[in-house]
């Protein structure tokens, strides 16, 4: 496995794949891997010739300057954690290598990101759709993975590609989760044990807003009660938002009509966990 921190190198790799007609298989991340990310790199592996993943902490998608000083940093285990699985290619860039001095250019979107963390995270989203296009742009690949966990983020990303012509086929993958249930994500790390504990309230509401709506409960402010009384319930618990929204539009609704998606981000301590489940 090769490791590449240079964009012109990157492309190079790149441009003799796509020599060799083989296809490209390529999961983005920000470091800090769990099995979530593996379970990615997995089905990535077993369905394209070439492997590549990127490492790149992106400064731009962060609107709080101590959530990026304090997201966890372990490149070296990430490298050791992707040869493992047979990656053909790490790239790991640097910021001066992906922001150079100058850069002045970037993507932007409309209403998908009026909801959920694009309301309450200015600026988040233009620095996920800049980075994904430029790594995109880089990297070529022809399949590109993503969790449900970032539910918003993978409808936002299907948008951008559709939108823009990339020709890139979008797999979003379930959720892993813990054997407790809480959704694997690598701000867990920062999580003390009884704030872990309290963390489990997060799913424990997702599953009631499930049962309910299996029960033909279909008003989003009844669900939306039920889930907020749950976390309430939970030491060290600060709620960003809850909400029921269309699966495609990022929309609230009122009732549930089709299908939706209860989205939860709630922080624990100073920790801010994101969480949904699909509700059809």
């Amino acid at each position: 496995m090769d490791v590449i921190t240079n964009v012109s190198e990157m492309q190079a790799r790149v441009l003799s794949i796509k020599d060799r007609k083989e296809s490209i298989g390529f999961v983005p991340t920000m470091g800090a891997l769990h099995e979530g990310h593996v379970s990615l790199v997995r089905s990535a592996r077993n369905e394209n010739d070439e492997l590549i993943v990127s490492i790149y902490l992106n400064p731009t998608q962060f609107d709080n300057k101590d959530d990026f000083d304090n997201y966890p940093h372990q490149l070296d285990k990430d490298i050791e954690i992707v040869e493992r699985e047979d990656a053909d290619v790490v790239f790991a860039p640097g910021t001066e290598e992906m922001y150079p001095e100058g850069f002045c250019t970037y993507v932007t979107q409309g209403k998908l990101i009026d909801s959920l963390c694009g309301r309450l995270r200015p600026g988040h989203f233009n620095g996920v759709t800049t980075i994904v296009t430029k790594l995109f742009n880089i990297i070529r690949p022809d399949r590109a993975y993503f969790g449900q966990k970032d539910y918003q983020q993978s409808i936002v990303i299907e948008k951008l590609v559709a939108d823009l012509n990339m020709g890139v086929d979008v797999k979003v993958l379930p959720t892993v989760r813990g054997e407790d249930g809480l959704a694997l994500s690598s701000r867990n790390k920062r999580l003390n044990p009884e704030e872990r504990h309290s963390a489990l309230c997060i799913y424990g509401s997702l599953l009631k807003a499930k049962s309910m709506f299996a029960s033909n409960v279909k008003d989003s402010k009844e669900i939306i009660e039920e889930m907020t009384s749950i976390i309430k319930k939970a030491k060290h618990t600060r709620i960003d938002y809850i909400s029921i929204v269309n699966a495609n539009t990022l929309e609230d609704v009122s009732s549930i009509n089709g299908k939706a998606v209860a989205a939860v981000a709630v922080w624990i301590g100073n920790t801010r966990l994101i969480d949904n489940l699909i509700l059809e």
